[in-house]
Formats: C-alpha cells, sequence, structure tokens
C-alpha cells in the first residue's frame, strides 16, 4: 500500500520568531506578511531582511513560505507591486495568497512564483474554481462557508489543490465582502484595516411594546476548531489545513502546530483517533486564550449555535507563556524570560514532540551566577540542566484565578 497522504499543516507567522517556533513545532508550510500589500498590518510583518531569514530558515527545515498579497490594491497600490515580486521571485518563495485579478495577472506575468487563490476572494464553487485555475492560481484557500464535503467535491471536479481553514477567529461576513469596519472606524477591513467590529456590543431595539432594548454580541463568531474532523480531511483529499492568527502570540503558534501535527501523524499510523491522546491534544488547545470552540461549517452549515454572544472576557484558567529555552546542555538550561515568575513556581515546558513537562523551581540563578528569588522579563536565567530540551522550546506557566 502507498503511505497516506497527510494534508500539510500551514501555521501562522506573524513575525520572524513565531516562524520559527511554528516550524520548530511541526508546521510544514508558514504563511506571512511584508509591510505591504496584506491584511494585516497591525501585525508585525517582515522587513526585507526578515524575509530573506525567513525563508532561508524555513527552506533549511523542509518548510515552505507563503506571502499574502490579498489586500485588494488600488492603481497606485499596484505601481510599488512589481519591485517586491522581482525580490520574492529571487529569493523562492513557495507562493503567494493573493485575492485580486490584477495581482494574479501582475505575478504571473513578473514572477515563476506559485499562485494560491485567498479565502477573500470567496471561491464557493467548481466554476469559480476553475475559473481562478484558468487564471494561473494552483492552490484555492477556499470561503469558510464551505463545508469539507463540498470543498472535496471541488477539488476532485476542478483538479486543484484546496486550502481549508481548520482552527482559528472566524467571521460572521463572507471574506472579501465585510465593510464594517470602513463605517464604524474609517478603516478599510480589505485593505488591511479591519477594526474587527463585528466583536463589538450592539444595542439592538426591536420596537416591540413587550421587547426592551437588548445588548448584544450577535455578530462576533466562536472559534473554529477542527480537530475531530481531521478524518474527514483526509479522505477529502484537502491539501492545506490553515490556522487562523499572525497577529496571535508565539504560545499559540506553537502549540497549534505541535497538537495538529501529532494528530495527523497518530492518524496515519493507526488510521483512527481511539486514542487518550485526543483528550491530551483538545486539552492543549484549551490552554491557549480562545473564545469558545465550534466546528463551524466545516460538516453542516454554522448555525446560531456559533454565534459567540459575550464580552471578550480571560479564561478561568488562563496560561502565559513564560520564555523560551536558548540554551541546554548537561550543566545548565538557560531560560530567556518573557514574563517574570517566582522561585518554587511550576513551570511546563513544552517539547518540540512529546507531552508538556511539569517542573517545580528550586533554584535559578542570573548570569552572575547569583540565586534568584524572582526573575525579571528579557533577562536570561540559568535553572537546573534538562539536556533533552533543544533550544526554541517553549515555557509556559497556568494563571489560576
Amino acid at each position: 500500500m502507498s503511505p497516506m497522504k497527510l494534508p500539510e499543516i500551514l501555521a501562522p507567522a506573524g513575525n520572524l520568531e513565531k516562524l520559527k517556533v511554528a516550524i520548530n513545532y511541526g508546521a510544514n508550510a508558514v504563511y506571512l506578511g511584508g509591510q505591504k500589500f496584506g491584511l494585516r498590518t497591525a501585525a508585525d510583518n517582515f522587513t526585507l531582511d526578515e524575509l530573506k531569514e525567513g525563508v532561508e530558515y524555513a527552506h533549511s527545515h523542509d518548510a515552505k513560505v507563503y506571502v499574502v498579497l490579498n489586500s485588494f490594491l488600488h492603481d497606485k497600490d499596484l505601481g510599488e507591486l512589481p519591485e517586491f515580486l522581482a525580490f520574492l521571485n529571487e529569493l523562492k518563495i513557495d507562493a503567494v495568497i493573493v485575492s485580486d485579478l490584477g495581482v494574479v495577472k501582475m505575478v504571473r506575468d513578473l514572477t515563476d512564483i506559485p499562485i494560491h487563490l485567498s479565502t477573500q476572494a470567496s471561491t464557493l464553487n467548481i466554476e469559480s474554481a476553475k475559473f481562478w485555475k484558468k487564471m494561473g492560481a494552483s492552490r484555492i484557500v477556499v470561503g469558510r462557508e464551505l463545508t469539507v464535503k463540498e470543498a472535496g467535491e471541488i477539488r476532485k471536479a476542478a483538479e486543484i489543490e484546496i486550502e481549508m481553514f481548520i482552527h482559528g477567529s472566524m467571521c460572521m461576513a463572507y471574506s472579501g465582502h465585510c465593510v464594517i469596519s470602513n463605517f464604524t472606524q474609517g478603516r478599510d477591513s480589505n485593505r488591511g484595516g479591519c477594526a474587527h467590529s463585528c466583536r463589538f456590543e450592539y444595542s439592538l431595539d426591536f420596537k416591540l411594546d413587550n421587547e426592551e432594548k437588548k445588548k448584544a454580541y450577535f455578530m462576533s463568531s466562536k472559534d473554529l476548531k477542527g480537530l475531530r474532523v481531521l478524518p474527514e480531511f483526509i479522505e477529502s483529499g484537502i491539501d492545506s489545513l490553515k490556522i487562523e492568527g499572525r497577529m496571535k502570540s508565539h504560545l499559540y503558534a506553537g502549540t497549534m502546530s505541535k497538537v495538529y501535527r501529532e494528530a495527523l501523524d497518530f492518524y496515519a499510523q493507526h488510521g483512527h483517533f481511539l486514542s487518550d491522546k485526543l483528550q491530551v491534544w483538545e486539552s492543549e488547545l484549551r490552554k491557549v486564550s480562545h473564545r469558545d470552540y465550534t466546528t463551524g461549517s466545516l460538516i453542516e452549515k454554522a448555525g446560531s449555535d456559533s454565534i459567540f454572544n459575550e464580552r471578550e472576557h480571560s479564561q478561568e484558567n488562563e496560561w502565559q507563556m513564560i520564555g523560551t529555552v536558548c540554551h541546554s546542555d548537561e550543566e545548565a538550561l538557560v531560560l530567556e524570560v518573557r514574563n517574570a515568575f517566582n522561585l518554587e513556581d511550576e513551570l511546563e515546558f513544552l517539547p518540540f514532540e512529546g507531552d508538556a513537562e511539569k517542573v517545580k523551581i528550586f533554584a535559578m540563578k542570573n548570569t552572575k551566577g547569583e540565586n534568584l528569588e524572582r526573575t525579571k522579563p528579557t533577562t536570561l536565567v540559568h535553572l537546573a540542566p534538562r539536556p533533552h530540551l533543544k533550544p526554541g522550546v517553549l515555557v509556559r506557566r497556568e494563571m489560576k484565578a
């Protein structure tokens, strides 16, 4: 028998460090933005030098890099695009993610870069997929409104790669068609300025004698979680599973990449998810900041139960990233501290492979060899050796309510 074809795990890379985190934890590919032409202008994004380093790091770890050019551009924007495309072509990036037909034509005419059609183009049917294939797209990132079965049918009929979102924040509007931010904040949501107006609390006045004015978050969606839908993705031949979240944390990028990598590998080996590991993976997904979870439209069309009609709030037990292992050998483990912790706190080390390791800290020193009772952010701390842990491993702590 030929080996089972697994979909690609595609993780968000909001900056260079997150790129390395996602790849270290098992992502096959990352998507990222430069300083222009994308829809996440509030993210750190990549300078040209960072792009070069990121591509080199990814390719040296057998991972791919996709650059987002998914903003809807005006003519003045198009005038600046050729120079950037020439740079990307020289870097040999693995694809660009595009939504604008004019950008598609320019990429096709000026470069050899594969074109992935962004979900912003709202491709929801076979004929649309066939059209974009003729225009030069090699992959379609289908709209979130499709079920996995529908996406699989498009893949088969149009004979084109299909990418679907499997985890992360959701939008109540058709991707690429929301203009609420334009009117509430004067920020164009389709040109990188989304203010997430759908998350706001609104007053509803039904003008009925027996109905009082209500306040609600009726346009806010729960977060997508497709872990238990993995068999359907595989059986439908979906090529890439996309994790949303370029503006989210390092801990998010690492946790998501690790969970979905381990789940896919388990399925490839056993052909099922009948294991206690499923509970472990779901526990991991609850340890990152999230709204309530839903499967969205992955199995059947999303209904009113997918609305997150609550104020954004902290979870009962929030997990905080404490730092990153920057050196580990037989003598000491050196931790780069992001958030302070105290002596005798219990930390969790999240290895690239295998279960998280709980460690109570009984001794720690600064770089001068002085004993510490409490750490400070942006400092290096020496802990007891754990030589099996590699540089880049994330460390977290449970912040109990």
